[in-house]
């Protein structure tokens, strides 16, 4: 819906919510990518968890939750499972006993070689529109957490 439509809210569909957009465009990407993970016996927050570890491993359970948006509360049964799939381990870091490090196994490595090209969801984009979605959703997502923070 453009800003410049005089659209009453009562008059809105659903297809004009953009919330509605990118929910159930999260919808298709979890049907897209769930043979890959079913293959590798993860669910999707699972992925990224290891994902966000391949990237820089030996994080602390608190800047593992700021990349990926969760809580500690929330990320801590993740990490649990993970790390009872041989995946990872836990340890307190030596130098702050309060904070907790997560590095990867070697399985858990090992585990990223496993991923196939041809296992990822094509999204149909080319290269540009692909890198443009990207950064508008990112902005969107900054966008949402500033002007929520107030509130919290």
């Amino acid at each position: 819906m453009k800003n410049t439509d005089k659209t009453s809210a009562l008059d809105l569909k659903l297809s004009d919510f953009l919330c509605f957009a990118v929910y159930s465009t999260n919808l298709a990407f979890g049907k897209a990518y769930k043979p890959m993970l079913e293959r590798l016996g993860l669910t999707y927050t699972q992925y990224i968890t290891l994902v966000a570890l391949w990237e820089e491993d030996n994080q602390t359970v608190g800047s593992l939750g700021e990349k990926l948006f969760l809580e500690s509360n929330t990320l801590t049964p993740i990490l649990k499972k993970l790390e009872a799939m041989g995946y990872l381990l836990r340890q307190r870091d030596p130098e702050d006993e309060r904070q907790v490090r997560i590095n990867l196994t070697k399985e858990g490595r090992t585990l990223r070689e496993g991923l196939r090209e041809d296992g990822f969801p094509q999204t149909g984009l080319d290269p540009d529109d692909f890198v443009q979605m990207q950064k508008a959703i990112v902005k969107l997502r900054g966008n949402l957490i500033r002007t929520t923070k107030d509130r919290d």
